[in-house]
Parts: C-alpha cells; sequence; structure tokens
C-alpha cells in the first residue's frame, strides 16, 4: 500500500537499508526492575534477529519454555537493537552460565535484576532510534533538515509499517484466511500475529482514506470539494456544506478533525468522542490530544456520526480480538543529526511513543516508499 504523508516536497534521494550499523533501535522502557520477585527483567542486545527468533534461541538455549519469556514490544531484525525480556527467575544461573554460547547466536545479555511481574506486550514508553542517511548530497541534505524541522512541529501520520505485514506483505491475507476459517494454525501466538496484521491493514487502509480526504480539504476550494467529492455516504451531503468545508479548512493542523471521531489524550490517556471540534482542534494542534483509528475488537470504541461513516468501511466485526484505539497522527520527539559533506552522509537520533515505526518517520522525512 503506497501510503499519503501531508508534505509536499519533492522526494529526497539518499540510500538507507536497515543494518546492524545504520540502524539502531532502543526500547525505553515503562518501569525499572524492583530488585525482587519471581522474574528477572533482562535487557539484551540482539543483531539481525526477529524478537521471535530471539525467544526461540533463548527458549532452546536455557530450557525455558517461550511462553514464559516476555517482551514488551517486536523490534526489528535487521538492526542493532536493545530490549527488555523477562524470564523466570529460576533460570539467572543458566543464563548467567550461557552468556558466551548466547553472543555467537548474536544475543548479549547486559542487564539482569529481579523483578515482581512478567513482562507484557505494550510495557513500554517507546524507542529511540539511530539510523545513518548515505548518498546525500548537499542539497538534498538540506531538504532532509528543513523536513525534520517541519515534521518536529507538525508530527505525522502514524502508518503501520510494512515490516508489520511480514517479508512479502502478505501477513494480513493469512489473518483473514483464519477468520474465514481456510486455514488453521497450531501455534495460538503465531495465529494472533497474523490476526494483529489483518487489524493493522484495516487500520492502515482507514488512515490512508482520511489522509487522501485531508489533502482534498486543504488543497480545494469548497466549490472544487463538491465537485470531486463521490462515495463517502453521509458525508457526501456535510462536504457539500460550504460553511462546514471553511470549518475544516480553518483547523490548523493538516489531519483535520469530524464530528464524532475517537481522540486520546496524548501521549496517553483516555479515549473519548469529539463534539466540540473547534475546541479540541485547538488542543489537538498544542499536541495534548490526536485522533485515533481502529483496531477493530470486541471492546472497540467506536467513532460516531459523520466520522463513522468513513470508520464502518474499515472495521470486520469477526475480529474477536479485545479491539483498541490507535492514534492517527504522532509527534516525533528528542530529534538530532549531524551532516558530513565528506562522506555525503547523515546521522539521525530520535524518539517516538510505543508502537510508531522509524520507518514510517523516514518514509514522512523523505516522502518516498521506505526501501
Amino acid at each position: 500500500m503506497r501510503k499519503l504523508f501531508h508534505l509536499t516536497h519533492s522526494p529526497i534521494e539518499c540510500y538507507f537499508r536497515p543494518s546492524v550499523r545504520d540502524f539502531v533501535v532502543r526500547e525505553i522502557p515503562l518501569y525499572e526492575a524492583n530488585g525482587a520477585g519471581e522474574h528477572l527483567l533482562v535487557l539484551v542486545r540482539k543483531k539481525d534477529l526477529s524478537t521471535f527468533e530471539m525467544v526461540e534461541i533463548l527458549s532452546n538455549v536455557l530450557g525455558v519454555r517461550s511462553a514464559q519469556i516476555g517482551y514488551a514490544g517486536l523490534k526489528d531484525k535487521h538492526a542493532t537493537t536493545y530490549q527488555y525480556l523477562s524470564i523466570p527467575r529460576s533460570f539467572e544461573s543458566k543464563l548467567s552460565a550461557c552468556g558466551e554460547v548466547l553472543e555467537k547466536r548474536g544475543i548479549k545479555v547486559l542487564e539482569c535484576r529481579a523483578h515482581t511481574n512478567k513482562l507484557r506486550v505494550g510495557h513500554l514508553k517507546g524507542n529511540s532510534f539511530f539510523v545513518r542517511l548515505k548518498k546525500l548530497t548537499p542539497i538534498q541534505a538540506q531538504k532532509a533538515i528543513n523536513a525534520l524541522e517541519i515534521l518536529k512541529a507538525s508530527g505525522f501520520a502514524n502508518y503501520f509499517g510494512d515490516q508489520r505485514f511480514g517479508r512479502d506483505g502478505q501477513n494480513y491475507h493469512e489473518g483473514e484466511k483464519i477468520l474465514e476459517n481456510l486455514r488453521t494454525m497450531r501455534d495460538k501466538k503465531i495465529a494472533r500475529f497474523l490476526l494483529s496484521a489483518y487489524q493493522s491493514h484495516l487500520f492502515n487502509l482507514w488512515l490512508l482514506e482520511r489522509m487522501r480526504l485531508n489533502a482534498m480539504i486543504e488543497s480545494c476550494s469548497p466549490k472544487e470539494l463538491m465537485s470531486h467529492i463521490k462515495n463517502y455516504g453521509a458525508l457526501d451531503s456535510v462536504l457539500r456544506d460550504e460553511g462546514v468545508v471553511r470549518e475544516l479548512r480553518a483547523q490548523k493542523q493538516f489531519f483535520k478533525l469530524l464530528h464524532g471521531d475517537v481522540a486520546v489524550h496524548y501521549p496517553y490517556g483516555r479515549a473519548f468522542v469529539i463534539d466540540d471540534v473547534s475546541a479540541e482542534s485547538a488542543r489537538f494542534a498544542q499536541c495534548q490530544i490526536a485522533p485515533s483509528g481502529a483496531l477493530c475488537g470486541k471492546k472497540l470504541i467506536s467513532a460516531q456520526g459523520v466520522a463513522l461513516e468513513i470508520e464502518r468501511a474499515f472495521v470486520d466485526s469477526r475480529l474477536r480480538e479485545a479491539g483498541s484505539r490507535r492514534y492517527a497522527w504522532v509527534w516525533v520527539q528528542d530529534v538530532a543529526y549531524t551532516y558530513k559533506p565528506e562522506v555525503a552522509q547523515m546521522e539521525i537520533t530520535f524518539s517516538l511513543p510505543k508502537g510508531s515505526y522509524a520507518t514510517v518517520f523516514l518514509e514522512a522525512l523523505l516522502n518516498k516508499p521506505f526501501g
């Protein structure tokens, strides 16, 4: 799926391929180990391994069931990544004894402390990143710097990254087959992963639709918009109202809020349905709230009114996962960069909230598909 972003500069030409040298990810923990309990909170560095591959290696080397190994999030394979794991404390001596074996397999144990509970998915604040862009001319580097400064203030669309969908991009198809009883999976963890890929695919389609709508509102006059809007159901009549279109165009941010959108306090907090668009638009511009899209499931807080007219096309009621809302828009933090003209390389560091993809941020920055 070709993503649509809000910056309109011509694509920035450079070379970036994730590798252990040019792509580094560091998990920002939600809490520190408390020094007591039946689990170990372990900080590891892995290279050229997916989180699933790392868990399998630890399971085989330590003799611990993979289900007993906890992690807060999935980390990129083609990178050097630092992340936290939890294992039962009864394996502490085995972990200490197997350090060399693990290091030969690409896993280095950096810290190990007792903790009271198993690490669960989502138990992190976010991630910090280092990327190195190569073959970047001075002119292209200046374009990148200008775009970085804009993105620091504006934020960007929070798509799921392509790696969410597997090497061939087809994981979501497999998830849909499971829903249709066309495929069965013995491994429940893999089955849940494929189903969540299908959730993610639906979210990306919804976000792309909203970004197209935002671009039209941003670039078209009310009269031009009337002639372009088609197949939006209840939105047809709304967006043919010049007064409403002017109100939408008056919103300072690119992503236009609609009545009935579900917003979430940022960077974390409760979800609520937007009633006063003008007031919430002001809070959105101040990074206090952000709109959200559906990760459909049985506990989903649904949009209402006009916003629901778009959302319902991307909700599959067959999904019996928990269901939640995902930020449709996020802000990058701690941005720093250094350009080295003698080697035509730029090094960029930044941090993102949990669940956001560095590769998606790079796509927004470069204004072209990642890869």
